[in-house]
């Protein structure tokens, strides 16, 4: 009998089945649409999982071995399905591991529910075993903090956390759950599926945009933000062909338009084409931004765009309208999710397509950026991503933390398709591993490869064991280079020579992928990639390459001595 035909029962005489906490919020989850829950089993949540239980044919538990990977594998899901990713952890170790990825879906507004158990309600405020204050903890890095302490109002918490994460500027709900709250038993009524409410553009907002258009000489539309669809991908590239737009997509945002459609010019993110950059700040006279909060990572620093009122006529469109006049004044604010207001753009009548000539500059830049640079050693990782490109199908699934390893795969790797990058904009390391296993686990027929540091891999390694369990066959990248790259770049930089702390004595790799049963190999020149890169593909089990880089090898333009000189010439001056 579903949860329907239990409130409705007899005509006159609705009967409601009789359950206990945990297994009232699994049903709430189930009417949801929820589908997959990444936990680290604690004795806190109990009747969760055993509601969970009644609901395994629907609602996959991925079992994970640190929260933190549990709450990143949610946010990578949040991102690929565009519906809320559901984590749950037990409290005080188990909540603060997880607020690694609760900060990071808060930056890159995914949705998330974060669902953690706590101590018994006649317990609270005695600093009982694990008791925190969540609401104080998660206060600035999620979008609603709460505690369930009625279990009558478990259907009400899970509708609004349901909405709340999807609404606006979408991203992660913290709620709290006692558990005495999930064991005790109540007659209560289910709630329905969740109707989100979606911002659209006003008619005379579109009316003055026309204008703009027709008056601009120089424009630019700039992709980013959160609520995308491979929908607004592709509407995005009619856009552009119809109004003859000249693209530019953000930081870790490339893939929200097909990087081969003749208008793109490239990302604005860490170490942009330059010339990208210079147009933007000097030439620019018309920004079109759909979704782009415009934040530090963006706009290098605040410096690209002038604040509060920018140097360019500016047009800001996303779908949270708090976000609309946050740093920039806009020339125009429209309140509207990117389907939307592409679907709007594509209906004007009265707009007029770029010049030719100022869009048709953007694409031999890019395409020229595109290109591997020499580097010192062997091993030339631009030659490895360009390789992997050129291989791999074209949906193939990248993901990456941080460090400065990801820059040769933001910069050398074009993406053709809608979710094939997924990376945080927060800067968080150990991403790669755990969001690889969430999108292998919702794409098993898709080629996903795990691209992390010697640095980042370690953060989250242990979640090899997750992806053995569920059988997931994914490339792993360790590009090692025996450091914390990115923090010794900026070291020689600003204290040349002054080394500390960033030196790292690292396991080997492959021995360390082996314990888990996943095979693997060292490579330490480019031309042996091709052949290492064959064998992984026909590895059923999953395939870790250690890339061996010389550390040198900084940045694709710059080596750690020129680094370390830039630094003596910068303090010497």
């Amino acid at each position: 009998m579903s949860n329907h035909d239990r409130q409705t029962a007899a005509p006159g005489a609705a009967s409601i089945e009789r359950r206990h906490g945990g297994r009232i919020l699994a049903d709430q989850l189930a009417i949801l649409g929820a589908r997959k829950v990444f936990c680290v089993p604690g004795e806190s949540f109990l009747g969760l999982l055993d509601g969970l239980y009644e609901h395994q044919e629907q609602i996959d538990v991925i079992t994970c071995r640190h929260e933190s990977g549990a709450s990143n594998m949610a946010d990578a899901y949040g991102k690929l399905t565009g519906q809320p990713g559901i984590c749950a952890v037990t409290r005080g170790p188990g909540a603060t591991n997880a607020s690694n990825g609760v900060h990071t879906a808060f930056q890159d507004s995914t949705p998330m529910i974060v669902l953690i158990g706590q101590v018994a309600r006649d317990m609270m405020d005695r600093e009982a075993f694990q008791e925190m204050d969540y609401r104080r903890m998660f206060g600035e890095m999620a979008k609603w903090v709460a505690q369930i302490d009625d279990i009558a109002r478990i259907p009400e918490y899970l509708s609004r956390a349901w909405h709340v994460a999807m609404s606006g500027r979408p991203g992660p709900v913290v709620l709290a759950l006692p558990e005495d709250v999930l064991s005790e038993y109540a007659e209560v009524k289910d709630v329905r599926p969740a109707r989100i409410g979606r911002s659209a553009p006003e008619p005379q907002a579109m009316e003055t945009l026309a204008g703009m258009l027709a008056k601009a000489q120089k424009p630019l539309l700039v992709l980013g933000g959160p609520d995308w669809s491979a929908v607004a991908a592709r509407l995005a590239g009619e856009v552009a062909t119809r109004f003859n737009l000249p693209v530019a997509t953000t930081f870790r945002c490339q893939d929200y338009i097909d990087n081969g459609h003749p208008n793109y010019g490239g990302v604005i993110g860490i170490a942009p084409l330059a010339e990208l950059r210079r147009k933007v700040r000097e030439e620019v006279d018309l920004l079109i931004t759909i979704g782009s909060r415009w934040g530090e990572m963006t706009t290098q620093g605040y410096t690209l765009i002038d604040s509060p009122v920018p140097q360019m006529r500016f047009v800001h469109v996303h779908p949270g309208p708090e976000e609309l006049g946050h740093v920039y004044a806009p020339d125009l604010s429209i309140a509207s999710r990117p389907e939307t207001f592409l679907r709007a753009m594509l209906d004007l009548e009265t707009a007029t397509p770029a010049s030719n000539t100022w869009t048709a500059g953007f694409r031999p830049d890019y395409a020229a950026f595109l290109k591997p640079t020499e580097v010192p050693g062997p091993l030339n990782m631009g030659r490895v991503i360009q390789h992997f490109s050129e291989t791999l199908p074209v949906d193939t699934i990248y993901t990456n933390g941080a460090g400065n390893y990801s820059v040769w795969l933001h910069r050398f790797h074009a993406h053709r398709a809608y979710r094939t990058q997924l990376a945080p904009t927060s800067g968080s390391m150990g991403y790669a591993v755990p969001a690889a296993i969430a999108a292998k686990l919702e794409h098993l027929d898709r080629t996903v490869v795990s691209v992390a540091g010697d640095g980042c891999f370690l953060m989250t390694a242990q979640e090899l064991a997750t992806a053995k369990r569920y059988g997931l066959a994914i490339i792993y990248l360790v590009v090692n280079n025996n450091m914390y790259g990115t923090i010794r770049m900026h070291q020689e930089r600003n204290h040349p020579g002054r080394v500390i702390s960033t030196d790292l004595t690292n396991p080997d790799f492959v021995a360390y992928a082996g314990a888990f049963g996943i095979p693997g190999e060292v490579v330490t020149r480019t031309e042996n990639v091709a052949e290492a890169l064959e064998r992984a593909r026909a590895s059923e089990d999953g395939y870790l390459i250690e890339l061996q880089v010389d550390p040198e090898a900084l940045t694709p333009t710059q080596s750690l001595s020129a680094a370390r000189a830039q630094g003596e010439a910068a303090n010497a001056g």
